[in-house]
């Protein structure tokens, strides 16, 4: 049997800012101040943000949400988006609900994440709106969930996960 399937290449280009210089200068900074920056574009956004198509809606103390339009780079090799993305997108704002609370010169790390995937995702369904909030805040482990819903509000998946609290050094290089 001969494949007579044609195969049609697609492309993505991807451009970002060095990540050590972005770091640097959130250093200084709250994390609630670093991101509030970001999303404005004073600051620019980490190549994991590119790569994945993530973009900062909104954040508060405790509070963050991102939104991701998935693409046919995203897919599976059965044609849907790969659940990779969607638990990236969890790890992101759970992070980044837990960085909100944090002072300037402290830092967290995933310490883990539980994601349970509740529909598939195609690019029919749309930009998806991940929400991380914070449920209980510490000083060593930092304790937060993720919702992740299409357009419609159905949710498409849930998470929670842990952080840990470290001081963020002096020079990431």
């Amino acid at each position: 049997m001969t494949d007579t399937s044609t195969h049609h290449a697609r492309r993505r280009v991807l451009t970002w800012q060095d990540p050590l210089e972005t770091a640097a200068r959130g250093r200084s900074l709250s994390g609630l101040a670093f991101l509030q920056q970001m999303a404005d574009g004073a600051i620019p956004p980490p190549p994991i943000s590119m790569l994945m198509g993530f973009r900062i809606v909104e954040v508060s103390p405790g509070r963050a949400v991102f939104a991701c339009a998935p693409d046919e780079s995203h897919y599976n090799p059965i044609g849907l988006v790969h659940g990779g993305l969607l638990c990236t997108l969890a790890d992101t704002v759970i992070g980044c609900a837990v960085s909100s609370t944090l002072e300037a010169g402290v830092g967290y790390t995933s310490i883990d994440v539980q994601v349970s995937f509740l529909r598939p995702v195609t690019v029919r369904t749309g930009e998806l709106l991940a929400t991380g909030l914070v449920t209980k805040p510490g000083r060593r482990v930092a304790f937060a969930r993720a919702e992740i819903a299409a357009p419609d509000g159905r949710m498409v998946a849930t998470a929670t996960g842990s952080c840990l609290i470290i001081d963020r050094p002096p020079d990431a290089t």
